[in-house]
């Protein structure tokens, strides 16, 4: 969890609502979720990410270090590259996700709010001889997020990650407030949310439990390279990719408009035909309301869950697209 400490200056901002765990930190939203939705998938706008963990890797060998501890291949990363890895326990589950970019001289990852102290301590244990420092940056260095399609003017001064989906850009805390006067309007967090559930983009420790294997949520490919050398849980990745299955898939839900309340983390899943005391089949990951599509959700269910069948989630109807084929 992040510390008191962290939260954002940018919460003074005229509406600005707090955020509920695992953003606390920052705004929720400014006063108006679907405009905030709207301005981003216009491309206008900002949103504060400050609470996330940055952590920077230095040294000649930074690279070729971590590619033998992560998933994705990086040992060649070009500079200004943008990718996405995970760090697998011994048996293949999900245990760090990081977004990271490399400027030529340092490696910087940003990942979920507090989360940057464990994955400093796994790294550091992993270090021997190579030369590489890792540091913790997220008391300096603020994470803001401009969406796809963005045309606002980047500080000299930030490091940028810029992805399909918009850009990350690493930049001093010092000067959060001075661009959010130079980039406004400031959008929250859940207007960001919505858009990531609409694009069936998992997120650690919501779309994942402790029994998570990339394979469940479409990370192969993205975030998992199948063709890089060895790191710790590529036997299971390999292993279910060449001869099975994942025992659970990634769908994404449209909800019934008509409820008031947004089924939590958690929810269960079941088949609407077997009622609200049928067997649980998952459980729904994050739940949002979009400017266009009403209420949706992303969910984690069985894989043998038929792909046509109507679900509920909780009591709310629940009707389901593949995100990870069964």
């Amino acid at each position: 969890m992040p510390r008191p400490s962290s939260a954002s200056p940018l919460l003074s901002l005229p509406g600005a609502v707090p955020a509920e765990a695992p953003d606390e930190g920052v705004a929720a939203h400014y006063g108006d979720l679907f405009r905030e939705q709207r301005a981003l998938a216009d491309g206008t706008g900002f949103v504060d990410l400050s609470h996330r963990g940055v952590v920077t890797v230095t040294g000649a060998e930074r690279l070729s270090w971590l590619h033998l501890l992560l998933t994705q291949h990086v040992s060649d990363l070009p500079p200004g590259q943008a990718t996405e890895a995970l760090i697998l326990s011994a048996h293949g589950h999900i245990e760090h996700a990081v977004s990271l970019v490399d400027d030529g001289e340092t490696t910087w990852m940003h990942t979920e709010p507090g989360n940057q102290e464990a994955l400093i301590a796994y790294l550091e244990s992993m270090k021997f001889f190579y030369r590489a420092e890792v540091a913790d940056r997220t008391d300096e260095i603020a994470v803001v997020h401009l969406p796809a399609g963005s045309i606002a003017e980047v500080p000299g001064n930030a490091v940028v990650r810029e992805t399909a989906h918009g850009r990350d850009l690493f930049l001093p805390r010092a000067d959060l407030e001075s661009f959010a006067a130079d980039h406004g309007p400031a959008i929250g967090v859940l207007a960001l949310e919505a858009l990531r559930v609409e694009a069936h983009r998992p997120r650690l420790g919501l779309e994942t439990d402790h029994r998570t294997i990339p394979h469940e949520l479409g990370w192969i490919g993205t975030a998992v390279h199948l063709q890089k050398g060895c790191y710790r849980g590529q036997e299971t990745v390999a292993r279910v990719h060449n001869l099975g299955k994942p025992p659970r898939r990634l769908v994404f839900l449209h909800l019934d408009g008509s409820e008031v309340h947004l089924p939590p983390h958690g929810t269960p899943v079941r088949l609407a035909s077997d009622g609200e005391e049928g067997r649980q089949l998952g459980f729904v990951t994050t739940s949002a309301r979009h400017h266009e599509l009403g209420p949706i959700a992303l969910a984690l269910v069985k894989r043998n869950v038929p792909v046509d069948a109507q679900l509920t989630a909780g009591s709310t109807a629940a009707a389901q697209e593949v995100v990870v084929e069964p």
